[in-house]
């Protein structure tokens, strides 16, 4: 009798051992019933009917860099088409070349960082990303905010939102670059990025950051403020014109030959004034841009 209760209690002990075992695997994201039957692994974000949320401690996103666009292989997963999810079918598209659309974007966050997309990259809150229905992954797109004039580039890699109604589920850091996670959904555009031809990683439009250090000038020794110094000049010259949209004066795009070859810059002056300087570097910020000073050549 005393053999046969040690004997259970060792059994006991091993299935309680396994058990924790398999409470301690890495959770994946939860795919639907009904995206289970694909063969290429569509996981979704937002099949999951538990609540999302942010850290408890929101981390600084603005120095988080927007994705450059680049030419990619199709992921092998998550491009299956047709597929259905949540009792509806979607059909991927076969480029994202001229893709445009508004409608509302929302976000998702701590529920599915660390776990599966769908193109089977971990889901990082951290970086800018997002999930979309039927653009091919990998692809860029310009996510604009409507409501707020904000502007980010993304790299969607992901499947979702499947709530009715909305066309873009965001990544957190992304969300709060564009002013969308308070709210939860904001009105967007989204517009694809060709590769071919792509443009710069233009920065967000946010908030203007804290004054910093006021930059003096010396006398006689005028300053320009450079935004940038692009190899090709169609990115350059679409800074610039963001610069003149914003009605900042003296816009300069010019030319200088490097070791790396020729640049071309975007300056804004020259100053011989420190407080119109400040005043300007200022406004340059607002929009989002690190500028420099440098000497009048």
């Amino acid at each position: 009798m005393i053999q046969r209760s040690a004997r259970a209690g060792i059994l006991l002990a091993a299935f309680a051992l396994l058990a924790l075992a398999g409470c301690q695997r890495k959770p994946v994201r939860a795919e639907s019933p009904q995206a289970t039957a694909s063969p290429a692994g569509d996981v979704a974000s937002g099949t999951d009917d538990a609540p999302d949320g942010g850290p408890a401690i929101p981390p600084d996103v603005s120095r988080v860099p927007e994705p450059v666009p680049r030419a990619e292989p199709r992921a092998r997963y998550g491009n299956h088409s047709p597929y259905t999810v949540l009792g509806r079918t979607y059909t991927v598209l076969p480029t994202c070349q001229g893709y445009f659309e508004r409608g509302l974007a929302s976000w998702y966050g701590t529920k599915f960082h660390g776990r599966y997309t769908s193109s089977r990259e971990p889901y990082d809150m951290y970086l800018m990303t997002a999930a979309h229905k039927r653009l091919p992954l990998p692809c860029y797109v310009r996510v604009t905010n409507l409501e707020n004039g904000r502007s980010l580039i993304v790299r969607v890699n992901d499947r979702g939102p499947f709530h009715e109604g909305r066309i873009i589920d965001l990544s957190y850091s992304a969300a709060i670059r564009l002013g969308v996670h308070a709210k939860g959904t904001a009105r967007v555009e989204v517009r694809a990025i060709d590769v071919g031809t792509a443009e710069p990683a233009l920065p967000s439009v946010v908030a203007a950051p804290a004054p910093g250090p006021t930059v003096a000038i010396a006398p006689g020794k005028p300053v320009y403020v450079q935004v940038g110094a692009y190899d090709r000049r169609e990115n350059a010259r679409r800074v610039a014109k963001r610069l003149e949209e914003a009605r900042i004066d003296d816009v300069i795009l010019d030319q200088v030959l490097t070791g790396r070859g020729l640049l071309h810059r975007v300056r804004v002056g020259p100053f011989d004034d420190t407080e119109a300087l400040n005043r300007q570097i200022a406004r340059i910020g607002a929009m989002g841009y690190r500028s420099i000073v440098v000497p009048a050549d």
